[in-house]
């Protein structure tokens, strides 16, 4: 066996001019010479998920105890591979405004629909045999027809006043149902945020078009994505080596990291009050004096999500999604190599 820290080996080392212990393996967790086969109680005991905040547009938890391959795993899949309901046909019968038909039907795809997926199939774009279905399109309907407002005050010079229907905003767009779609989808198809400007009318344009709705995937498209960014970083340690700072140089090694990082005690020392707002500058190595005093570093397997939804459905449900699509990838590897 190799004499090695393994808390040494889990920590990406930070200097001022290099990244240290970046290294990978051929296999996450295999070390040449030493025993790291698969254990599922070892790998219970040091997974988790720890959630640090969750609303209905963005969440940040920490995922603990995988491989950086697993957790980009989730991260690419939450970004191009959870299904959602788009706008993909838009046809178009009247449109007077000033915007072109085809910016106007790509605005309109880039809204943003709350619909819960499950209980559509996905349409065949590519066979044109194939008509749409109430299993697999969702039909919208938007008319706007922008007239003078009679009662408005002389002198008046605020459009939303002098016209009506001067802005036509997302909350104009209706849902129609087809089929067993009102069974299926009680509260109707609504939208993430009504107040979307989708174009700006004068008296006697207007705008008349019809919308279908599909299932698809950022891979195809930007818009079927659930998540405006899903990102992830390493959770920074910081280790104040040697006797404790105290003094001005307690307020020195303080202001060298972000708000909230280090504090200073009633003793007046310095320590870490919380590593994770640290966004790794290295500013205190540029400082002679606390050469040797700190280590900086970031754990390798202890992962920082952020998720930022859309609104077309929560981060959580996000999140479940990309574990239930990964699992399923799995599945079917497994199932094929089982063939084989």
């Amino acid at each position: 066996m190799v004499d090695f820290n393994p808390s040494q080996r889990n920590l990406v080392g930070i200097e001022h001019d290099r990244v240290t212990n970046v290294s990978s393996t051929d296999f996450p967790g295999y070390y040449p010479g030493e025993d790291h086969a698969w254990n599922l109680d070892k790998f219970k005991e040091n997974f988790k998920i720890q959630i640090s905040y969750l609303t209905d547009l963005s969440s940040s938890f920490d995922l603990v105890g995988v491989d950086a391959s697993i957790a980009n795993a989730f991260r690419r899949i939450m970004i191009a591979e959870v299904p959602t309901l788009a706008i993909e046909y838009v046809y178009i019968e009247n449109n007077t405004s000033i915007i072109q038909d085809e910016v106007l039907a790509h605005r309109l795809g880039l809204i943003p629909l709350k619909a819960n997926p499950d209980y559509l199939r996905w349409f065949k774009k590519d066979d044109p045999d194939i008509e749409p279905t109430d299993y697999d399109t969702v039909v919208l309907h938007l008319s706007a027809k922008c007239t003078t407002n009679p009662s408005a005050a002389p002198g008046t010079t605020d459009p939303k006043v002098l016209y009506n229907n001067a802005n036509v905003y997302a909350s104009a767009i209706q849902f129609e149902p087809q089929g067993r779609q009102a069974e299926w989808f009680p509260d109707g198809i609504t939208l993430a945020n009504p107040d979307i400007l989708i174009a700006k009318l004068r008296p006697g344009q207007e705008i008349d078009l019809t919308m279908h709705c599909i299932l698809g995937i950022g891979q195809d498209h930007a818009k079927f994505s659930p998540v405006a960014t899903a990102s992830y970083r390493l959770l920074p340690t910081i280790d104040i080596i040697g006797p404790p700072l105290t003094g001005d140089l307690a307020q020195k090694f303080k202001n060298c990291f972000p708000k909230g990082v280090i504090a200073i005690n009633s003793k007046g020392e310095a320590y870490v009050k919380d590593a994770r707002k640290d966004t790794v500058s290295r500013e205190v190595l540029r400082h002679p004096e606390f050469d040797g005093r700190v280590r900086l570093g970031r754990q390798r397997d202890n992962f920082i999500f952020t998720v930022e939804s859309t609104g077309a459905m929560t981060p959580d449900e996000i999140f479940i999604k990309s574990v239930q699509l990964l699992k399923k990838k799995c599945q079917i590897l497994r199932k094929f190599n089982l063939r084989a």
